[in-house]
């Protein structure tokens, strides 16, 4: 008996997979008439040798040393020559399976082209109906997997990686989730319309639309609704619950920018990836000791203006600050270093530490200056004080003196003119 093969030209593979449902009515109530459809054979019924079960017309037909395979349903398994323990339940389920082991079909078409392809499951209408030697398939939807060819693929919901061929590890939950997925593998969406689009590698979308315009991106990971909207032919981007753009090797978070987090702390990332704050606490800290003159290394900085280049910033805002080779060739210790070991930026909270020490070295020298003065001043005051005294006492025997001359002083003799 010859197979009916489920062409590219067949009405499911119209744009709209909405027509599918009024193609499978027609379908089902024009069967007989279709000049497609051969002889079907006997109705089998009950037990079939070699421990295998049938229950409908055209089922297990062709079996010779096929053993625990069941079959309901018009020609289900009826090609199946040498497989085992096979299970298929539904309008030609499994119709084209000969030597392939091990697979469920549950569905009009579900597995329909499966010759070889061992350990599927596909459960609804049209699931893994092109599948022929693909192996660890998990089919559940109507159309979910419809084109697959490959391999430990996961797909449940209606159209989940409808056009997969050969891609392989995918695993796809959710309305046309990795719909339009072809060759690639290891993607993961979670979500309607998640990875909708996608032919990439190594993605992982969660979120209604997450991803959902990704093309040939590779290793980009979207969390939250209509998360990497922005992303779509840039590899290694990160985004959670935002938009994100064409920038590979990028990270997007939502809801964080303008947001005030009262008595938080500022967050660093080092060269591995990690996000985590600075501790302070004696508890986590060894071999203290006073900065002392190390700050001094502050003299030799050179802050500068500077633009960022148009590939990192394109409306080139004004920044203020140093230059990170210039701050290693004053103190080494002062610049963060990447994996490959290059001066990448400046450790600022250290700069802010150390001109915090040269602050406190200046302002211990003005207090002592200023102690040393109130010092000077009290010691001039006392000298000033005992001038004072020395002057009044001075001005006082000088009074005494005047006053002990004029009564000492000789009265004037009168001398009459005579006429």
């Amino acid at each position: 008996m010859k197979a009916i093969v489920l062409s590219a030209k067949s009405p499911i593979h119209r744009p709209s997979l909405r027509r599918g449902f009024h193609f499978i009515r027609l379908v089902l109530a024009c069967f007989g008439l279709a000049p497609t459809v051969q002889a079907v054979g006997p109705d089998t019924e009950g037990a079939i040798p070699g421990s295998n079960n049938g229950e409908g017309i055209g089922v297990l037909v062709s079996r010779t040393t096929g053993v625990w395979n069941t079959g309901t349903g018009f020609e289900a398994l009826n090609h199946l020559t040498a497989g085992n323990q096979n299970t298929a339940t539904g309008l030609r389920a499994l119709f084209s399976d000969t030597t392939g082991g091990f697979n469920t079909a549950t569905g009009v078409f579900s597995l329909f082209a499966n010759t070889s392809g061992f350990f599927n499951s596909a459960t609804g209408a049209y699931s893994l109906a092109n599948n022929i030697s693909g192996d660890y398939n998990t089919a559940t939807g109507y159309s979910a997997l419809y084109r697959n060819t490959g391999s430990f693929n996961t797909a449940t919901g209606f159209a989940a990686l409808y056009k997969n061929t050969t891609g392989l590890s995918n695993t796809a939950n959710g309305f046309q989730a990795l719909n339009r997925n072809i060759t690639g593998f290891n993607n993961t969406a979670n979500g309607v319309n998640a990875l909708l689009f996608n032919t990439g590698d190594n993605n992982t979308a969660t979120g209604a639309g997450a991803l959902s315009n990704n093309t040939t991106g590779s290793q980009n990971t979207a969390l939250g609704q209509g998360a990497g909207s922005g992303v779509t032919a840039a590899n290694n981007v990160i985004c959670i619950g935002a938009d994100g753009a064409n920038a590979s090797n990028s990270c997007y978070i939502g809801n964080i920018f303008g947001q005030t987090s009262s008595g938080g702390t500022a967050v660093f990332i080092n060269s591995d990836g990690k996000l985590g704050t600075t501790t302070s606490s004696r508890r986590f800290k060894e071999e203290i000791k006073p900065m002392e003159r190390a700050s001094e290394a502050l003299f030799a900085l050179k802050p500068v203006t500077f633009r960022y280049k148009k590939g990192i910033d394109p409306q080139g805002i004004p920044q203020f600050g140093l230059v990170a080779e210039d701050v290693e060739a004053v103190n080494p210790d002062l610049v963060v270093r990447d994996k490959e070991g290059e001066v990448n930026t400046v450790r600022y909270e250290a700069v802010n530490a150390m001109l915090l020490n040269e602050f406190l070295k200046e302002h211990r020298k003005v207090e002592e200056l200023k102690k040393d003065f109130q010092t000077t001043v009290a010691q001039h005051q006392k000298e000033i004080q005992a001038l004072t005294a020395l002057l009044k006492e001075q001005a006082a025997q000088i009074q005494k003196v005047s006053a002990r001359l004029e009564v000492n002083k000789p009265t004037p003799e009168v001398v009459l003119n005579k006429p």
